[in-house]
């Protein structure tokens, strides 16, 4: 696993290109509905506000993030909704205020835990370079939307691997949040990072392989890209079943998205 240094720098840098895709957005842009059903740009950039002040608050305040943590079990779809309330009610300027400085505060939060101990979060307490990794996912899908939206093509970078390799942890949620049986033996993970090298996890003769683009594995596991429209390659029955049920987050799948929704995206 990455350093935690190394993970924060990653996770500062993608809150930095989150901004940049809204920064210059005009009021009406900012309602601009996403391929997420029912959510807008405004209410994609409210829920990574809200995610970032449950890491700042896990990290700095445990006791604090317990209460919330609890009262979200029950519910948490409806939790996820009162906070886009919440935050998507502000004006787009201090909404995107509101986001950096809980982006800013989540990490400066995370810096100071010592990386030997874990972190409370929603599903299990997580080492802080893992929580890290868990807000890189969250911007890497969200902020997928508000480009798809836009019709903006993102740049792949080396950052991806800590979300490679969350997604190689988190192995098991597409099949938890089907109430399916995760099978016992491990996947490998073998994937090409944008500059050419392998990122590889899990045992070299493991039964169950998936290949391909780092890039089209971090669209599959965040559910923003049909596994029809990726260049991912799985060898075995059952890597090849995960490539349906695919998910690096806990809970519900969402609808996730169809085959060739985004041909047009497709070419220069």
């Amino acid at each position: 696993m990455s350093n935690l240094n190394d993970v924060l720098k990653a996770l500062s840098a993608d809150i930095d290109e989150v901004e940049n895709l809204v920064r210059d957005l005009d009021d009406a842009d900012w309602n601009k509905p996403t391929p997420a059903p029912g959510w807008s740009i405004a209410d994609q950039v409210a829920h990574l506000t809200f995610i970032f002040r449950l890491a700042k608050t896990a990290a700095a305040d445990p006791d604090t993030f317990k209460g919330i943590a609890a009262q979200a079990a029950g519910n948490f779809d409806g939790a996820v909704n009162a906070a886009l309330k919440q935050f998507n009610g502000f004006p787009p300027k201090e909404l995107l205020a509101r986001f950096r400085a809980e982006g800013d505060a989540s990490v400066e939060a995370l810096a100071v835990v010592p990386e030997n101990s874990v972190v409370p979060w929603l599903v299990n307490p997580l080492p802080p370079a893992v929580l890290a990794s868990a807000g890189i996912m969250e911007l890497f899908g969200h902020g997928q939307d508000i480009a798809d939206a836009l019709g903006v093509r993102r740049e792949p970078t080396e950052r991806l691997r800590h979300l490679v390799f969350f997604a190689f942890l988190t192995r098991d949620f597409g099949y938890l949040s089907r109430g399916l049986t995760p099978p016992a033996e491990p996947f490998r993970i073998e994937v090409t990072a944008p500059n050419g090298e392998i990122w590889a996890y899990g045992p070299e003769d493991a039964a169950n392989k998936v290949t391909g683009p780092a890039q089209d594995f971090c669209l599959l596991v965040t559910r923003r890209r049909h596994r029809d429209d990726l260049a991912l390659v799985a060898t075995g029955e059952e890597a090849d079943r995960w490539l349906d049920i695919a998910q690096a987050y806990r809970g519900p799948a969402g609808e996730g998205r169809t085959p060739g929704q985004f041909a047009d995206q497709c070419c220069d």
